[in-house]
């Protein structure tokens, strides 16, 4: 039995990744109390074959906080049990929440005439530290639309076969600030910058011109090598300790040439040693093609 548990702040899109899920064959269960999680089980493990065999429950800040608080202990206890466990955790700054709650002029579960939303959305972050602490997937949604949204879990959750990993190598610009969904962070910086070329600098990493540029340069392979042979001898480490999702980021400047490159050689490498490999790039537009690239 797999038992994904969707938790995060509320606004973060938790409403939005059960639904895809329940569209794809899992029972699912909004806000349910984490004391309900064992006799869930129970009666999941005793149900005929193929009923309730994939089974997705949302847990959010209306739980008990003392139930949320010990919730590690009640994760041991699961994780002895006969079932495939998954945790993925949504978040957002709070701008973007606070933002999403004036919009939808929703009230804030935490939030009452002596806590303002501002107040209620800082708490609900540190009470569910618990939750967030032992999540095996972390999506940060602040810059995700609904669609995007639904084919990250689609892509990154529903498409890994079995326990295999799911591996992202995604590009980025410092100037906008590192991905928190980060495992490994490279900065490739140091690289001959495309971008004071005149020529080049309207293509990306994308572009065969910025693609014949960077490959001319010796520096060029010699990181995408570099990174390479760390990543071969440490993500194995990783996915022999249950690890299901690994997220390497590249930055460099603006994430639109050098890190897209750089991404795309790894891209292409690594899928040759895993089934589920996605790259994206987080700072070009849907538009030019570059958001996301998907093997899997």
């Amino acid at each position: 039995m797999k038992l994904i548990i969707v938790s995060g702040r509320s606004g973060s899109g938790k409403s939005t990744a059960l639904h895809v899920l329940e569209d794809l064959g899992f029972y699912c269960i909004d806000n349910l109390p984490i004391g309900l999680l064992f006799p869930l089980t129970r009666e999941a493990s005793n149900s005929p074959p193929e009923q309730l065999k994939k089974i997705a429950v949302s847990i959010d800040a209306r739980n008990l906080s003392d139930e949320i608080a010990n919730f590690e202990q009640i994760y041991q206890r699961l994780q002895s049990a006969n079932l495939k466990l998954e945790i993925i955790f949504l978040d957002a700054s709070d701008q973007s929440l606070l933002q999403r709650f004036h919009a939808t002029r929703r009230k804030h579960p935490l939030s009452n005439d002596q806590t303002s939303l501002p107040e209620a959305i800082a708490s609900e972050k540190r009470l569910l530290e618990p939750l967030a602490r032992l999540a095996d997937l972390y999506v940060d949604t602040t810059d995700l639309s609904m669609y995007q949204l639904r084919d990250t879990i689609k892509e990154r959750v529903v498409g890994r076969k079995t326990q295999e990993l799911a591996l992202l190598i995604q590009s980025f610009g410092f100037k906008h600030g590192v991905p928190v969904d980060s495992d490994f962070v490279f900065d490739v910086r140091c690289l001959p910058n495309p971008y004071w070329d005149a020529r080049l600098r309207k293509f990306t990493g994308l572009d065969q011109e910025v693609i014949d540029f960077l490959a001319a340069e010796p520096m060029s392979a010699e990181m995408v090598d570099d990174i390479r042979q760390y990543l071969e001898k440490w993500v194995p480490s990783f996915r022999s300790n249950n690890r299901s999702y690994m997220t390497v980021s590249i930055g460099c400047t603006g994430g639109q040439h050098r890190s897209v490159y750089i991404c795309e050689e790894l891209g292409r490498h690594f899928r040759n040693l895993y089934a589920n490999v996605q790259v994206r790039h987080t700072e070009i537009p849907l538009t030019n093609a570059g958001k996301e690239r998907t093997d899997s």
